[in-house]
Formats: C-alpha cells, structure tokens, sequence
C-alpha cells in the first residue's frame, strides 16, 4: 500500500471499507443488554492491566489509528460518527456503527454491478426522511417512578442504579439538578437538598460561628450580590453601614475576593445578637460561568449584581439592591439559597429563555452549562452516590450513570419507542411499500439496502447475547408488529409492556448519522495520501538516560 500517492477505485473503496470494517468490528460485541467485553491495552501507563468496555463510543475514541493509510481513512469516518453521537445523545454508538456497516457494505456490492453513486446517495437520504417519520409516529411518553426505572434499566442494565434514576427523575423531573459521584460504600445511595447551591463557599474559615458544624444557615437572609475584588474595608462600609441602619439581621456577601484587612473588618462588625455576616466567593471558574450565575442570583433573589467590569462600587448601596431568600447557608466549599424571593414572574421568563437557548445551540458544553443553570433555578437537587468493589468498577459505574441520566433527560423531552431494534424493524414496511412503487434501478438498490440494515440491530443484540438471531428473527416475525425479543429472559415480549425501550431523540440521531456518513462514504472515490514527515531515529538504548 502507498505510504502517500493517489488512490483511485477499487482501491479507495476497499481500503475504506477495511477500516471500516475493522472499527465496527471492535464495537459490534457491545451492543444489547448482554454486551461482551473489549479488552484495551495500555490507556493506564502506570499498569499493564488492561481496561474493559462495553461502550461504543469510548472504544472508537481509544482506536486512534489503524494500519495502513487507506483503512484508517475510513476507520475514521466512523470513529468521528460514534464521537459525534456520544457528545450530543450519550448513546446509540454500537447501533450507529452497525447500521454504517451494513449500508457501506451493501452499498459497495451495488455501485461494483454498475450502479451510480449520486443518485444511490440521493436515494438513501430521502429513505432516511422516510424512517425518522416512521419513528417519530412510534414515539410514546414516559411518567411514573416504575416506567422511568425500566427505562434506565434498558440504557444501563444495572438494576440498583436503574431503581435510583428512575426514583430521582421522577421527583426532580427532565430539568431538575442531579449530581453523580463517587461512592464509599458498594452500595448506590441517593440524597436530596432543598434549594440550589453553588461550588464556592466562605472566604474564610474564621466565619464559622460553631466549628463543631463546618456550616453556617441564617434565616430571611439578605444577599449582597457582586464579583467585585474588596481589599481595602472602606469599600465594604457602605454595605455594613446600610444593612445595620435597616436591621438586616443577616448579610451573605458574593464577592470575588476578599483581602485579609476585609475579613478582619467584617468579623470585627458582626454581632451574633442582632447582625450576622458571611462572604462566599462568586461562583464560576471563568468570565461567562460568574456573569451566568451573577444574572441567576439576581434573579432568583430579587438583587442587583454590582459587576466589576460595569465599574460598579458599593458607595451608593439600597436596601432595594439586596435580594433576599428564605433561608442561605454555606460551608467551606459550596453555599446555598432556599426559598429566593425574586419576582416569580421573571424567573418563569428567565427559565423559558434558558430552555430555548438549549434547544437552539448544537455545542454540547453550552447545553450542559444552560442545562445545569434551569436545574439550579427550579429549586431542589438529588446528588446519586455509586459505589462498587473496585476503584475502577466505581469510576465505570459513575460514567454509565451520567450517560445514562443524559439520555434518561432526552426521552422524557421526546419521548421513547419500543427498544432492542424493534422499532426500527417496524420501519421496513413502508420502505418495502416504496420499493415495490419505484421502477429506478438506484432508488430500489437503495430501499432493499435500508430494509435489511434496519434489521442489523437487532441481529447483533441477540447474537450477542448467544442466540441464533435468523431463528429469533423468524419468531418476532410471527408474533406480530411492537413483539421483540428480551434476551435476558430469552422470550419473544410486547417490548412496551416488557418495559424495554429506546429514546427517541437518540435513535433518530443514530439513523440520520449512520445513513448520512454512510452514504457520504460511498461517494467517495480518490483519496490523497500526504507524504508522511519522517521520524528521526530512537536513541540506542545504551544511551538512554533514568529519568
């Protein structure tokens, strides 16, 4: 094979099917609920112990390149796919992956007998419309505590943390906050808060007025909100001065920084009788996190923010411009509000405006952060701790709770369908419908290649979990439209009633991905291999020096 050059067909095609091939093939077996394992060596070189997936997209990110330049070219045509799934929908990778394979697949047989590639692409993507209006009017809504528990056992097939995620999502609902971390026991465990807090706590630890409790509450709170850097005690006179003049019987000040001079001046001016005071640092690790949760506070507590790039000072301080909240309280590490008394109208408006920025943005760190920012202004926050045997049983079992919570959100937005591929075998009639319409040579090539790789998910979930899927196939065929098989108790079931379910959101992402890069694949006709820059020598090893 060149190591760069021009490749023209054939060759272009069966390189890239090669590679193709090869990174499916790596991911195919963890497809289903009874998923084999694929073994990954040296990610850790501080152990020759190698680490055990069965996530599709993790398994893609770790295939960094493959041998020869033509396969890797279309290794990662489908790595970016199963990366790109992974991001937006947290699932669905294994069912992209082999759906890709089948079309490319099928597709290379046809265009080799003489068909043409424009117009088989042209084809494959007005099916692909055709099977995500067929899923869209399969699509069923969840509620309830059991049916969101099965759910979550169908996306992660660990029972106790099913139960807890389906418990939590009822309670908090498709916006609510959930915090996922590592345990200390084996067992899962979760936890509620009242309110909202925030990963900053108090500026000092001369603040706590009981150190037997590392946490400090005050009731009908007022909350000076800013990120202003406060070195001089001047600067804070104005606010003390107010808040003591009024009777604010308890201040917690947001404040970027405090000096020492500071802390020292409002420890000297708090009186546990008639006026307490904290400081908390502002929340956010950067400019756009600390103006975000500046307007939330604000908000949600009916304050001003004293910003200090709007060359804001507390010289002129009301007792208008502090918001104030039922309760607040605050630890070394976080603070928190309970019951804010912002207007409740602009906070519906602020909420709205936040839900349709998620909607409308496609960056995954920006509907994560817009995400977290409703969660906090609903009120209330369940925290899941996982546990396990291992630290790294802990660390996986933590990451499938968060992929599993993030596709949990999405079907209760959207909606779910009948799982284990059921819903994508009950596209096929209507694609069997439009080829027995057409006369065009490509159009039929490309229903008949739609039919049978809607069937390959399926296919892999029971062949995965050990049984002969053209038999099982045959008996799914027989009971009839919504009937599946549930490979963990090896019968064919009405998936609905069964409980086994696929979102949505993510099977119409896996079918437009797969059936896009697929076709996109299949035009492809020269690839252009650069010359690879030459790597000077290793050093011998007698001259290698310990670090």
């Amino acid at each position: 094979m060149p190591r760069h050059g021009v490749v023209f067909q054939p060759a272009t095609r069966r390189g890239i099917q090669r590679g193709l091939d090869q990174l499916v093939n790596a991911v195919r077996p963890t497809l289903g609920p009874r998923p084999r394992l694929v073994a990954i060596d040296n990610i850790d070189y501080h152990s020759n112990t190698p680490q055990l997936f069965d996530d599709g997209g993790t398994i893609a990110r770790y295939l960094i390149q493959l041998q020869g330049r033509e396969a890797d070219m279309g290794a990662m045509l489908v790595r970016d796919l199963l990366w790109r799934l992974q991001q937006q929908v947290g699932d669905g990778t294994a069912t992209a992956a082999v759906i890709v394979q089948k079309v490319y697949s099928e597709g290379v047989r046809y265009l080799a007998a003489g068909g043409n590639a424009m117009q088989l692409k042209r084809h494959l993507e007005r099916g692909m419309r055709l099977i995500l209006e067929q899923l869209s009017g399969q699509t069923i809504q969840l509620s309830g505590k059991e049916k969101l528990a099965r759910l979550a056992e169908s996306l992660c097939y660990d029972p106790p943390l099913a139960h807890y995620l389906g418990e939590i999502f009822d309670i908090i609902g498709e916006w609510g906050r959930l915090e996922i971390r590592k345990g200390q026991s084996r067992e899962v465990v979760r936890e509620y808060v009242e309110g909202m807090y925030w990963d900053q706590g108090l500026l000092s630890r001369e603040m706590f007025t009981d150190h037997s409790k590392p946490r400090v509450e005050f009731e009908d709170a007022a909350i000076l909100i800013s990120d202003l850097e406060i070195e001089e005690p001047i600067q804070l006179f104005p606010a003390l001065e107010m808040a003591i003049r009024t009777e604010i019987p308890a201040l917690l000040i947001i404040a970027e920084k405090l000096s020492a001079k500071a802390i020292n001046f409002l420890l000297r001016n708090k009186d546990p009788e008639k006026f307490q005071v904290i400081a908390v640092r502002t929340p956010g690790w950067d400019k756009a996190e600390k103006a975000a949760a500046l307007q939330d506070l604000a908000i949600l507590t009916g304050g001003r923010p004293f910003v200090k790039a709007a060359g804001d000072t507390f010289d002129r301080i009301r007792p208008e411009d502090l918001g104030h909240a039922r309760r607040a309280w605050a630890d070394y590490k976080h603070f928190g509000i309970v019951g804010g008394k912002g207007d409740p109208r602009l906070l519906r408006q602020h909420i709205a405006e936040l839900r349709r920025g998620y909607e409308n943005t496609e960056k995954v760190q920006d509907r994560e952060a817009m995400q977290a920012r409703v969660g906090k202004l609903l009120g209330g926050t369940a925290t899941l701790w996982v546990g396990g045997v291992t630290e790294m049983e802990i660390e996986a079992r933590v990451e499938l709770a968060k992929r599993t919570a993030a596709t949990m959100r999405a079907a209760m937005r959207e909606g779910v369908l009948p799982g284990g591929g059921v819903a994508l075998l009950a596209c096929r009639p209507v694609l069997r419908e439009r080829l027995a319409e057409s006369t065009d040579a490509d159009e039929r090539a490309a229903y008949r290649i739609l039919t049978t790789a809607l069937e390959e998910p399926f296919r892999a979930i029971v062949a995965n979990a050990g049984y002969d899927a053209s038999d099982v196939m045959a008996e799914v065929r027989l009971a009839g439209p919504g009937y599946g098989f549930d490979v963990t108790s090896g019968q064919v079931v009405d998936m609905v009633q069964a409980g086994i379910y696929d979102v949505t959101m993510v099977q119409k992402a896996v079918v437009f991905g797969a059936l896009t890069t697929a076709a996109m694949a299949l035009t492809v006709d020269v690839l252009v291999l650069h010359r690879e820059p030459e790597q000077a020598p290793l050093p011998e090893p007698a001259k290698w020096k310990r670090l």
